[in-house]
């Protein structure tokens, strides 16, 4: 018996990670805003 979960931190680093935000404005914003901390 197999849990619904099975991370992937490949799969989770190429959706959420930061050079997915740098493809998009999301980084650019953030930096536009003036945050101290642009990804997690």
């Amino acid at each position: 018996m197999v849990g619904t979960y099975q991370p992937n931190k490949r799969k989770k680093a190429k959706k959420h990670g930061f050079f997915a935000r740098k493809e998009s404005n999301v980084l650019k914003n953030r930096r536009k805003k003036g945050r101290k901390k642009l990804c997690k």
